[in-house]
């Protein structure tokens, strides 16, 4: 009979080596860093993307009143090409769609061809004599034949007086673009006159504000009886600077009154009471509310400034705990 001997050696038990500890470290820590890498290239995308857009809707702004400027002076296949562009960008923008269906009739309809202004007679002497020419014109704020007479300048002598004809470059068309605006409502024409005369020199401080004036006039037409939040945040600009800036139609003050009483509508209509009041307040400092802002404003009113609770009866009777007799003196 055999007997079985059991062995009383301990099983050793294999432990991982260390490089395979090490190697699982490493690739945590290559891991996290791929983690993190992956999480900042997501961020500066999402970086790149909203500076994208914000350069393509200033490019879209700028575009929409360049096209304005061609619909000014009938240059309508360049304004067609811009609003197509705007519109390829963005579909919903602002007027973009209106203006290209006004663009489209005007191309099928045939238009006069306009008179072009009398040019002014070169003189035989040349240059010199055209130049005398173009001073007693801009004596004259003749603005249209200086320019006319400057260009003659050009054409008969390219090197005379180069820096004087420069000069009076700038002094005429900074002029006749600011005549455009203030006295004949022509607002795309005089941005345009102003930005060529910026090509001279910079333009100066009253000048410059008329431009951007007349740009924020320009955008919030595009927003109007659209978008009137947008229409009155614009013409706000406009009205505290130059509330008699007009378009031939409108003065900026009678288009931000006006503006103000819808705007206040549409708050009403979306219970937004005290920003409503906001607006009709507004308008009213111009002009008296008409009937349907006039009846939301005092809905609004009395919604944002309910009347204050007063107690209908004053007590009469003499509360016991008051002592009726003086107490005399001891």
């Amino acid at each position: 009979m055999s007997e079985t001997t059991e062995s009383t050696q301990p099983i050793k038990v294999k432990k991982p080596s260390r490089w395979l500890g090490n190697l699982l470290s490493v690739l945590g820590v290559v891991a996290l860093l791929a983690i993190s890498t992956y999480g900042g290239y997501q961020l500066a995308i999402g970086d790149r993307q909203a500076a994208s857009e914000s350069v393509i809707t200033q490019q879209l702004t700028e575009q929409f009143q360049y096209a304005l400027v061609d619909i000014q002076f009938g240059r309508y296949e360049a304004a067609k090409q811009r609003l197509e562009f705007i519109i390829s960008n963005d579909p919903n923008y602002p007027g973009a769609s209106q203006k290209l269906t006004e663009i489209l009739v005007m191309l099928t309809v045939p238009t006069p061809t306009s008179t072009p202004p009398p040019s002014p007679t070169p003189n035989p002497t040349g240059a010199e004599g055209i130049f005398t020419q173009a001073q007693q014109l801009v004596a004259a704020k003749d603005w249209v034949n200086a320019l006319v007479a400057l260009d003659e300048v050009r054409k008969a002598d390219p090197g005379y007086k180069t820096g004087q004809v420069d000069g009076m470059y700038y002094f005429v068309l900074r002029n006749y673009g600011y005549d455009l605006i203030v006295q004949q409502g022509n607002l795309e024409g005089g941005i345009y006159e102003l930005t060529l005369a910026e090509r001279f020199a910079p333009l100066d401080k009253n000048a410059n504000g008329l431009r951007e004036g007349a740009r924020a006039y320009l955008v919030a037409s595009s927003f109007w009886g659209v978008n009137w939040e947008e229409a009155v945040n614009y013409l706000s600009q406009v009205y505290s600077g130059w509330p008699g800036m007009w378009d031939g139609t409108m003065t900026a003050s009678q288009r931000y009154y006006y503006a103000s009483m819808r705007y206040g509508d549409w708050l009403f209509e979306r219970d937004e009471m005290c920003k409503a009041v906001v607006q009709f307040q507004n308008a009213s400092t111009i002009g008296s509310l008409d009937d349907v802002a006039s009846k939301h404003f005092n809905q609004a009113y009395q919604s944002c400034y309910p009347p204050t609770q007063i107690p209908t009866e004053i007590p009469t009777e003499v509360p016991t705990s008051v002592p009726t007799e003086i107490p005399s003196e001891q």
